[in-house]
């Protein structure tokens, strides 16, 4: 009996450069196939979209703005992937975090900034830690579908936030669901206030600090996953639970690790939203962050680098088409999701869909190049 022949190997360009990014052309040709079909120039449309997001400094500042909570949510989802688990609670996680951020602005009045500021960061991981801790408990411990529990905390994390905000932290003599505005010194500093404070003049936008922890954020991962045994647990855990056990490693254990862990990065998207923008609670302010976190993850290849380029991209659809929308009317706002669900689509579901044909053209042109090596 003839031994079936190993998978052709193909350098890592091939897969994590080259295949997302026939995946993205794909996307983008099918969308500009429907903004030609409803009369407007694809082109065109395609160059407001890029000047929209990358056109000036202020719109840089929102294009990096939707990039920090997509890097936030994208390193969440990869943390619970790398563990085999499918973590789909980051917009709830993401809520309570911000809880945690509201409660700590509210209650530490006439405190330094500094401290509020780190106490704020610190309560937003640990109320998302605590929120996926209870699904990463269930799927460990009970054999409860993580994908399920997670699901069903999102629903909770938006009940109970609006209980909150319209029995408990509601702000005094206002109708609105939201709390009173911070004391100025539980505020994150605008990148702009940042820059000009040392001679740097650029656009104002809620881009802020969060931009620059959530880089740190990913540098964290990078260490934690690929140099830690802490990290090196999660990815056996993932890869082979029958193998981690006969390795001496518990499945259970790191399940709950990382599950606590994508929960406490959801959780941080409160740092930009709650003390970095809006500087008050309000509901809704994931406004769906969580979910496109796992395109991010899947698009990034699960590595924090890959899952920084993957949110910029994000970002960027999420500015520019914010500024497409507005110059072509006839493009709606509903017209730049469906391009964003393309890009979802091929990017998330349909991954795998091109790259057999690929890796096999890449195949043939280096045997025709190296005959006597193929021989």
């Amino acid at each position: 009996m003839i031994a079936p022949a190993p998978p052709a190997q193909v350098p890592r360009w091939v897969t994590h450069v080259l295949v997302p990014v026939a995946n993205l052309a794909v996307a983008f040709i099918i969308a500009g196939i429907i903004i030609a079909l409803i009369g407007e120039d694809p082109w065109q449309a395609m160059k407001l979209l890029v000047l929209g997001a990358f056109g000036a400094t202020d719109l840089i500042g929102f294009t990096l703005y939707y990039t920090t909570n997509f890097i936030f949510t994208g390193l969440a989802v990869a943390i619970a992937f790398h563990c085999g688990l499918f973590n789909i609670g980051g917009e709830g996680q993401a809520y309570i975090g911000g809880l945690g951020v509201g409660l700590v602005s509210l209650a530490l009045v006439g405190w330094p900034a500094p401290i509020v500021i780190l106490i704020a960061i610190a309560a937003s991981m640990l109320f998302g830690a605590a929120w996926a801790f209870v699904p990463g408990y269930l799927q460990a411990k009970r054999g409860s579908h993580v994908v399920i529990t997670t699901i069903m905390f999102n629903f909770l994390a938006a009940a109970l936030m609006t209980y909150l905000l319209v029995e408990v932290l509601i702000e005094p003599g206002q109708q609105g669901p939201q709390s009173r505005e911070f004391d100025a010194n539980a505020w994150l500093p605008f990148m702009h206030d940042v820059f000009g404070a040392v001679g740097i003049t650029i656009g104002q936008s809620s881009l802020n600090l969060s931009f620059v922890i959530a880089l740190i954020a990913a540098v964290l991962v990078w260490v934690f996953i690929w140099h830690t045994r802490w990290g090196f647990e999660i990815r056996t855990v993932g890869a082979n639970q029958a193998a981690a056990i006969y390795a001496g490693i518990s499945p259970s254990r790191n399940i709950i690790l990382a599950m606590v862990v994508s929960g406490g990065l959801a959780g941080m998207v409160g740092i930009n939203e709650i003390i970095g923008v809006h500087h008050r609670l309000i509901l809704d302010f994931p406004a769906g962050f969580g979910f496109v976190g796992i395109a991010v993850a899947l698009m990034g290849r699960n590595h924090p680098l890959g899952i920084f380029f993957a949110a910029l991209l994000f970002g960027m659809l999420y500015q520019g088409g914010s500024e497409l929308s507005f110059d072509i009317p006839t493009i709606t706002r509903d017209m730049v999701v469906v391009i964003q669900g393309l890009v979802i689509l091929f990017s998330g579901a349909m991954e795998h869909v091109f790259r057999p044909h690929i890796v096999a053209a890449y195949l043939r042109v280096t045997r025709r190049r190296t005959p006597m090596a193929a021989e």
